[in-house]
């Protein structure tokens, strides 16, 4: 007996809330790849502005106050539920597919070999 785990049933939960959030509202009409996709990036780009002017090495203390912190997880949230969104309108197991690349991930670095060094573009 195969069992599904804790993490795929996650998103597999999320996934269905933000499905039933779309269909009460008759949504799934503007869903179309694109404009999902299109909507994704906008998250992605609200989230970046909060950190644009932001030190790099004073990122992670800025938002240890918890109002930024709250303010980051909202464009975080936001990003996940159109990233959920587009994997369901395109039919791909989320919680599979990243499990597979992470699985791949490791073969392609190797810890022994990459260890403190930022990976290089082929």
């Amino acid at each position: 007996m195969t069992t599904t785990p804790p993490a795929e049933r996650e998103i597999a939960e999320l996934t269905r809330l933000v499905r039933e959030f779309s269909t009460e509202r008759d949504w799934q009409q503007f869903h179309d790849p694109k404009s999902v996709i299109l909507a994704l990036v906008g998250e992605v780009g609200e989230l970046a502005e909060l950190f644009q002017w932001v030190r790099a090495d004073e990122a992670v203390a800025t938002f240890d106050v918890p109002e930024r912190r709250a303010r980051a997880g909202e464009e975080m949230a936001d990003v996940l539920i159109y990233l959920v969104c587009l994997a369901d309108v395109l039919g791909v197991d989320l919680g599979a597919a990243a499990r597979a690349k992470l699985s791949a991930s490791h073969q392609r670095f190797a810890a022994d070999e990459v260890r403190g060094r930022a990976p290089e573009k082929p």
